[in-house]
């Protein structure tokens, strides 16, 4: 069994009372994995079906026990981020720092105090148990901030365990610098009386550096991102630049960054066995190199391959893991399940099934999760439309106009046999969880590029020949080979044509890719519906680009 972290000289019990008025309830502090396995099993207790008890039991072992994963349900509404249920408390001091938009919406300071002492008395009430861990957000320890998880479910604290830097040497300051999260799913919220949408709501005050989740906002990864929100507040202040991407480093020590949105490829191209791991979701560019903001993986387990992610799925036996909303086999309870038997196609609770597992578990991981200043930054997109060259190499303007543009195509609807493609624009590549107005992160991330003679491509993982439905997916092969070519300066200096539609620079020629997939239009057998189509993305391209008002906060038009 894994031994406990010790607590700290300082007595978290006061600085608790002090922040909160907690005062009548139990904690249980710095358990181990093994501990807090046995405590979510045995004590975890909320709704997790749409009719069902508000006691039913939570978390579970398969047969593997202890040496197995633990298996968490949320609540059938939160088994996701509730986006339109985040909020902001909108204090005076920060009221116009903040990127208020749908995922981080305004709340009335007053309403928030109120709530917050609803919330501690509701716990002081019940006398209940809480469980706290003290981990860290950011590898670094010159700027690492201290965050302390304190909620009523074990499952949590595991989650947080396996999420973020432990024990982290020589950071300072960690009282006076720490954020505390506090979890209280037994919470009702009335929205009448709170102020809130719904009868749950997760608020960040940044004023007092609490992170406050009442009601059943119970999906593990609210206790994850919403500290990188924090963490995209606070970072840029210090001209730090916290980032949305997976971060690896070659054998040349030579660092590379990957933007990307959900399908995009982003996970698949980062795990290079060639390369070392950073981290595959979250990340921070300090004048101290490249570090992960996190210790762990939070992966979607839906239709998983395990032939294409095998550490993914030789993760899914292991101790310390939690896979979350994934159901036991028909006619079997979880306890009679193998962890590799699991049905990954289950889509019976949710499509975001998911798996949360230590950094440590990858093969081949940088030593303390950091890395050297990066050579090349790849911004991934997956074109749908099948207009977009499968690589253009950006200039400085260019990279912050597809960096706030976030681009990518989903394909909505094709169970019904709908393929037409749909716009995706994501600024920043994580537009939900950025803090600041987009060109606060797009201006750092030209200045860190300018200053560390970094170069960028757009590398586009989508349709080729046509759009989706009529052309063909781009060959991995291909991909693989642009990127390697890119990664190792290949494409430095090499002759290139301008696309005349979206004004981006196309290299004529790339080791291992035949010349003429590089200029799309070659592709499409029709030239009049490429020209149309093309002209058709760069419009969406426009119609986002003043929608957000973009110009206004100094970004320059690049098509």
């Amino acid at each position: 069994m894994t031994t406990t972290t010790q607590a700290p000289q300082a007595d978290f019990k006061a600085e608790l009372e002090q922040l909160f008025g907690l005062k009548s309830v139990s904690y249980k502090y710095n358990l181990s994995k093994d501990e807090l396995f046995h405590e979510a099993i045995a004590n975890d207790r909320g709704r997790v079906k749409k009719d069902g008890p508000s006691n039913a039991q939570k978390a579970f072992a398969t047969k593997l026990g202890l040496k197995g994963p633990l298996v968490y349900y949320t609540d059938p509404d939160c088994t996701g981020r509730r986006v339109k249920d985040t909020y902001a408390v909108c204090w005076p001091e920060v009221a116009d720092e903040i990127w208020w938009k749908d995922d981080v919406q305004r709340y009335d300071p007053t309403k928030y105090e109120a709530l917050l002492k609803r919330v501690v008395a509701h716990l002081n009430e019940k006398k209940a148990n809480l469980y706290v861990k003290d981990v860290f957000m950011g590898a670094d320890p010159e700027f690492a901030v201290p965050y302390r998880f304190v909620g009523e479910y074990a499952t949590h604290a595991m989650f947080a365990h396996n999420m973020f830097p432990k024990d982290l040497p020589g950071v300072k300051d960690v009282a006076a610098r720490r954020w505390t999260m506090l979890n209280a799913p037994s919470f009702v919220c009335l929205p009448e009386r709170d102020g809130c949408r719904a009868e749950c709501a997760v608020i960040i005050d940044i004023k007092n550096r609490i992170c406050l989740v009442a009601g059943r906002m119970d999906y593990c990864g609210v206790v994850k991102k919403t500290i990188f929100t924090v963490g995209n507040y606070l970072l840029p202040k210090q001209g730090r630049l916290s980032m949305h991407c997976s971060a690896n480093v070659g054998p040349r020590g030579d660092g590379a960054i990957l933007f990307g949105l959900s399908g995009t490829g982003k996970t698949t191209l980062s795990a290079d066995p060639d390369r070392r791991l950073i981290g595959d979701d979250e990340t921070i560019w300090s004048d101290n190199g490249l570090c992960n903001l996190e210790d762990g993986c939070y992966a979607k387990l839906i239709d998983l391959s395990k032939e294409a992610e095998p550490v993914i799925a030789a993760a899914l036996s292991k101790p310390g893991t939690i896979i979350e909303n994934v159901p036991p086999l028909p006619g079997k309870t979880m306890a009679e399940c193998d962890p590799q038997e699991l049905d990954l196609t289950d889509k019976s609770i949710t499509e975001n099934t998911r798996f949360s597992y230590p950094l440590s578990a990858n093969p081949n991981v940088m030593t303390g999760s950091r890395g050297p200043h990066p050579e090349t930054i790849v911004l991934l997109t997956a074109d749908a439309f099948g207009v977009l060259p499968p690589l253009a190499i950006l200039d400085a303007e260019q990279v912050m106009y597809h960096f706030v543009s976030g681009f990518t195509a989903k394909l909505a609807g094709t169970e019904m046999g709908v393929t037409e493609p749909k716009a995706a624009f994501s600024a920043c590549f994580g537009a939900p969880f950025m803090s600041h107005k987009p060109p606060v992160y797009a201006k750092l991330l030209a200045a860190k590029m300018s200053k560390h003679k970094a170069r960028c491509i757009l590398l586009n993982t989508g349709w080729s020949g046509g759009p989706f439905g009529v052309g063909k997916r781009m060959s991995i092969q291909h991909t693989r080979a642009l990127l390697n070519a890119a990664l190792a300066g290949q494409l430095d200096g090499v002759p290139t044509e301008q696309h005349p539609v979206f004004n981006l620079k196309m290299p004529k020629s790339c080791p291992g890719v035949p010349a003429e997939v590089l200029n799309p239009r070659n592709t499409w057998s029709d030239k009049a519906a490429y020209d149309a189509a093309a002209a058709k993305l760069r419009d969406m391209f426009r119609k986002n680009f003043d929608d957000k008002g973009f110009a206004a906060l100094g970004i320059k038009p690049a098509m």
